[in-house]
């Protein structure tokens, strides 16, 4: 279960950021290696704060061990042909990091696994990166040759992932008071990517835009709704429009109930607890928005356990390496180890738009 992770304790805050900002595949920025580090330090103070007032530490590997747990439950029922199941978590910048995975996977004997994304829609920069870096890890740990491998590497539509989404709608619409509710605006709120990750090709903002409107579909299109992106950071441009602009547009509308979604969130964290809560929140009530609540995270709820073993029980049935998109590389990527798969269970076709020759077809070994 791929994620980039939080900071589980003040300690880690530094760290997490200084693997962050040194990572080119999430942002690229002018002499990096300087740079980098210089906007890690200086930003860590502030950050810490933010953890202090959510209560120390990120909950978000809590919320996926549990989510983990009730998965393979649910897996163990619904395939015994494959059980028993067992889920590892695999974070980007904080541990459990891909290499600590791997190598419990190892002493558990396991020869079979699935690289399971925790981002229901697709990006170079949070699924592919986290792809991509455990590729690596299992190069430097010499287990690059111990394990088959398939990725379900997206599920923006998945019926029960949608069902599940439109649950914490009706409970944050709930929220409101009967006299109300009918002129809320739903803000369906995503984590915001650097703009030269869309310029190449990235999927990520139809994928947001194909979650959305399922979602509203499932509810009859019975509100107003707008998507908008949060928690751009570093000195270069970032996809919009910014979920705080919108906020104070909302308000000199004279918007007053609004219920912003975590569309892209499948949990708890930072962007939820405190960005969307507090800093937004006040944003809110500065531009007039008497009214604003945030529908809960996904977090615990049971039709979303539901979703990510059904999720798994298909890929397991399809007997794919992945889906037919994940070969396909962005027009402009120019990262040789995009896509790729260590080991696959099936072949599958990587192709790189560009250029005709790039076009390969991966087998199992």
């Amino acid at each position: 279960m791929m994620n980039l992770g939080g900071p589980k304790t003040l300690e880690d805050v530094r760290p997490f950021l200084l693997k962050l900002f040194e990572d080119r595949e999430i942002i690229q920025l002018p002499a990096q290696r300087f740079l980098g580090p210089f906007i890690a330090n200086r930003r860590t103070k502030s950050v810490e704060q933010k953890y202090d007032e959510i209560g120390g530490g990120s909950p978000i590997l809590a919320w996926t061990e549990e989510q983990g747990r009730g998965m393979c439950e649910r897996l163990d029922k619904m395939s015994p042909e494959t059980a028993p199941h067992k889920f590892y978590v695999a974070f980007r910048y904080v541990h459990p990091f891909s290499e600590d995975a791997l190598r419990a996977m190892k002493a558990d004997g396991v020869k079979r696994a699935v690289a399971f994304t925790q981002y229901p829609q697709f990006s170079c920069s949070t699924t592919g990166s986290s792809l991509n870096e455990l590729w690596r890890a299992a190069k430097n740990v010499g287990l690059q040759n111990d394990f088959e491998w398939s990725v379900i590497d997206r599920w923006p539509t998945h019926p029960r992932f949608i069902e599940a989404m439109a649950e914490t709608v009706k409970q944050g619409l709930a929220g409101f008071s009967d006299e109300e509710r009918d002129d809320v605006l739903i803000l369906f709120s995503a984590h915001s990517l650097p703009l030269d990750v869309i310029n190449r090709g990235d999927a990520y903002p139809a994928e947001i835009g194909a979650s959305t409107h399922e979602v509203m579909k499932r509810l009859d299109y019975s509100h107003e709704y707008i998507v908008s992106y949060q928690s751009d950071v570093g000195p270069v441009p970032w996809l919009g429009p910014s979920t705080e602009k919108v906020l104070e547009s909302l308000g000199e509308k004279k918007r007053r109930n609004v219920l912003v979604v975590g569309i892209a969130f499948t949990s708890d964290h930072i962007e939820t607890l405190h960005e969307l809560d507090i800093e937004y929140g006040e944003v809110a009530h500065k531009a007039g928005i008497t009214n604003f609540k945030r529908a809960p995270a996904l977090n615990g709820l049971p039709v979303f356990q539901d979703a990510l073993a059904e999720v798994v029980v298909e890929h397991l049935q399809a007997g794919e390496a992945c889906s037919k998109q994940y070969g396909l590389r962005c027009p402009g990527c120019v990262n040789p180890q995009c896509r790729n798969i260590l080991n696959p269970i099936a072949p599958y076709k990587r192709t790189n738009v560009s250029t005709s020759k790039d076009t390969k077809l991966y087998k199992a070994s």
